[in-house]
């Protein structure tokens, strides 16, 4: 069951997009679901809550960079694919997508998975249609379908964020989308 423009504008309200662009993402969100088999209400509300935080309502594909030390520490992140070295990794592989895929490791993935070369162009990942499949993409590869299923924010929260950051604003998010699609 597809989302639709006036479901989505409702969700995501107050925020406001032009008619073309509410259709591009309801079309973007879509594809998504049918891919990577989001096919339940609460399924389609437990990913919104999770990219409407992350993409600040689809208003950013790519993390702010306020070259903070917590974001420092990325550049030498190897557990995400990112080398010891202090060379920009960081920066060149931060969040992008509606749900901030970050590390070397995870954009050489994508790459594999949408035969794309996301390494060589990390860009790519923040335009349509990669910035949603590419969450959908992550969002099945953490199997949060399994845990969508049983209402389970704490735990999808958890293997997005690693931890809970912005568990609440999620949580706000997850009952709107909740509202608007019964679910």
């Amino acid at each position: 069951m597809p989302i639709t423009k006036q479901q989505l504008a409702n969700i995501i309200s107050p925020v406001k997009y032009a008619d073309d662009k509410l259709q591009a993402i309801a079309d973007a969100l879509n594809e998504t679901f049918s891919k990577y088999e989001i096919n339940t209400n609460l399924r389609m509300c437990h990913f919104l809550g999770q990219v409407l935080y992350e993409s600040s309502a689809f208003r950013y594909s790519v993390e702010i960079w306020g070259n903070t030390e917590a974001q420092k520490r990325y550049d030498t992140r190897t557990d995400l694919g990112n080398t010891p070295e202090l060379d920009g990794d960081g920066y060149k592989y931060r969040g992008r997508g509606w749900i901030q895929l970050t590390g070397k490791t995870n954009y050489r993935l994508a790459s594999d998975e949408f035969h794309q070369d996301f390494v060589s162009n990390p860009d790519l990942l923040a335009k349509e249609p990669w910035d949603g499949l590419a969450a959908g993409w992550f969002w099945s590869k953490r199997k949060l379908n399994t845990f969508a299923d049983a209402d389970d924010i704490i735990t999808i929260t958890k293997r997005i964020n690693g931890g809970f950051n912005g568990l609440n604003e999620r949580k706000m998010w997850l009952t709107k989308a909740k509202g608007v699609l019964n679910a």
